[in-house]
């Protein structure tokens, strides 16, 4: 008789402490909503934080490059005489490759285009804002996507 009498306060059954259903429906749906709305702001700003990465490997080439003709005479479109493990180097992040060509003056020992370029299997080929980044011997620096230079 005891167990049956646990739940009662005269004629009423005690609530426990617990939350209903529909309380904890409204509240997953409130934290689903907010994910939905702030996920891709985030993703956004990430977008734009590794932009750094491609600057970063432009501006570490770029010096490399000067150093090269300093001590040789030419610049170089091999980006492993630059000291790089690879060509075309991959940036410190590893989100963009960086690439040496010959400039617009025609002659690899007067001038070099570098260009970073998103890794086709990372996150960041997803970014349409600003899909790649160029820099010359002369120091003009280009980008391509829809912000165009302004991602510099």
């Amino acid at each position: 008789m005891y167990e049956r009498l646990q739940g009662m306060v005269g004629d009423r059954a005690v609530r426990s402490g617990g939350f209903t259903l529909i309380e904890v429906v409204i509240v997953v749906m409130i934290v689903g909503l907010l994910a939905a709305i702030s996920y891709p702001s985030y993703q956004d700003q990430m977008r734009k934080a590794r932009r750094s990465d491609a600057k970063n490997a432009l501006m570490d080439a770029v010096n490399r490059q000067e150093q090269f003709i300093l001590d040789r005479s030419t610049y170089t479109t091999d980006m492993r005489d630059l000291g790089y493990a690879a060509d075309p180097a991959v940036s410190d992040d590893g989100y963009y490759t960086v690439d040496a060509a010959v400039g617009a003056c025609g002659s690899i020992v007067r001038c070099y285009t570098l260009t970073a370029t998103p890794i086709g299997t990372k996150q960041q080929v997803s970014d349409t804002k600003c899909t790649g980044f160029s820099v010359t011997s002369n120091g003009a620096r280009t980008a391509t996507g829809t912000l165009g230079n302004e991602c510099w």
